[in-house]
């Protein structure tokens, strides 16, 4: 039995990572709703790869995306914040400043997710950003023909399906199984609604539930889990999956039928307007099976999520976030 809403500001959890993240924030924030970014800590890849190495920070980069999109600076501050050098230094090539600044706070405060919330005072984020642990984790996989590989770009890169994946403390020396810090929990659990996605599956939301206390405080809450389906299908991932098939994994990596409503395109995508060199990581549009769906009792809303620009295919944002604020009984707000 869901909770009932209140008259205060509905809490919705967003979690995940990636580019679809900010897709849904940027949208959330002009709604009168407490938001909540749940942010995974497992990317191994680009400028926050490299700081990682360096350094042994978390990896800053879709947290700072995810600040951004929840900022209130004004917009040359938040620029300068985003703004990446194009110099041929060879350390600062490639860096986003804003990465640079949460690897430095997080040495200052001892740890990412202080560091977080200082910056996000300063940065005027309406709205909380929790990173999903206090520490850099790696991801390991499994695929189905036995062998294991761990990073998440080497992950991706491997082209073969998975089986299954987890979590581990990039402490070689200290291991330990990771845990999210009390906040998350307690915001899970007061939440009214969780939303899951949209981004990739095995390698932006999964990474966020293998943490032990946060998986468990996803299938204990009170709230509303909705996924958000991809609409395209990702290449090294997800190929050949239908939306079930998405399901069906998240529920498998939890061991519980967890996902209470599922958010599915209808609108079918051309797929020769792709540029297929541009988005080289998608593959096919995802196909549907309301049956098996039905079966692992999801609620199924299906409509035109689709955003079409930069030869590429997106969720519409503004589209998606109207259906989610209508799923909690405001569509005024």
């Amino acid at each position: 039995m869901k909770k009932k809403l209140t008259q205060t500001k509905p809490k919705i959890v967003v979690i995940g990572g990636g580019t679809g993240l900010p897709v849904i924030l940027n949208n959330l924030r002009n709604r009168n709703v407490d938001i909540t970014a749940v942010v995974t800590v497992a990317d191994d890849g680009g400028s926050s790869g490299i700081l990682r190495d360096y350094i042994n920070v978390v990896p800053p980069g879709d947290i700072r995306n995810v600040m951004v999109s929840l900022s209130q600076l004004p917009e040359l501050e938040l620029k300068l914040f985003q703004y990446r050098f194009n110099s041929a230094d060879q350390f600062f090539a490639g860096h986003a400043i804003g990465n640079l600044i949460i690897a430095a706070l997080s040495e200052m405060e001892g740890g990412i997710f202080d560091a977080v919330q200082q910056l996000s005072a300063m940065m005027k984020v309406d709205g909380h950003v929790f990173p999903a642990a206090n520490e850099p984790l790696v991801l390991n996989a499994e695929f189905t023909d036995g062998t294991v590989l761990s990073g998440e770009a080497e992950i991706t890169a491997a082209n073969k399906l998975i089986k299954r994946v987890w979590v581990e403390s990039s402490d070689i020396k200290h291991k330990h199984r990771p845990q999210a810090k009390q906040q998350v929990v307690d915001a899970i659990m007061e939440a009214d609604q969780i939303v899951l996605g949209p981004g990739s599956l095995f390698t932006s939301i999964l990474p966020n539930l293998m943490i032990e206390n946060v998986g468990r405080a996803v299938i204990e809450t009170d709230a509303d889990v909705v996924y958000i389906c991809n609409i395209m299908t990702q290449k090294g991932e997800t190929e050949g999956f239908t939306d079930a098939d998405h399901v069906r994994v998240l529920n498998e990596h939890l061991g519980s039928n967890f996902i209470n409503t599922v958010l599915v395109n209808s609108q079918i995508v051309t797929e020769e307007y792709i540029d297929r060199k541009k988005w080289n990581e998608v593959a096919h549009p995802v196909s549907h099976d309301f049956e098996m769906l039905s079966e692992m009792d999801c609620r199924v809303i299906t409509a035109d999520y689709v955003e079409l620009r930069d030869k590429g295919v997106f969720h519409n944002g503004k589209e998606v976030v109207d259906e989610l604020i209508n799923l909690i009984g405001r569509p005024n707000i």
